[in-house]
């Protein structure tokens, strides 16, 4: 009598073999992934009188000022310090996640929203307040 159901031999067959690789290799990323969370990322301006430090999840952790750095006569100077330092760190967490990204896609593309770079981060930097 004939079986009924199963597979020969009594294994899985390919695909769903290759399927449950792919699903704990995929876990694994996600793992990682929610690692990226809690790394840490800093950036300076203004040749290091600014400072600041974001998680990965894009939260400020921290902001460090030269004394220096601090003119009440300057204060627009200081507010762009702390914009190119914040859009620079913020552009590091970007890159990070991209690059993690493009192991889950297998570099398939298809960007993250929010990943490239904005138009105030390039102006800053074109006017040599980033470094």
């Amino acid at each position: 009598m004939a079986k009924r159901g199963g597979f020969p031999g009594g294994g899985m067959p390919g695909n769903m073999a290759n399927l449950m690789k792919q699903a704990q290799k995929m876990q694994r990323q996600m793992e990682q992934a929610k690692e990226m969370e809690t790394k840490e990322f800093s950036a300076t301006a203004g040749g290091g009188a600014v400072e600041v430090t974001v998680s990965g999840s894009k939260k400020i952790l921290k902001v460090k000022l030269d004394e220096e750095v601090v003119d009440p006569d300057d204060v627009e100077m200081l507010e762009d310090l702390l914009v190119a330092a914040v859009n620079e760190a913020l552009e590091k967490v970007d890159a990070e996640t991209t690059s993690a990204m493009s192991k889950f896609t297998g570099g398939m593309g298809g960007g993250m929203p929010g990943s490239g770079k904005n138009d105030s981060y390039r102006e800053l930097k074109n006017y040599g307040l980033l470094q």
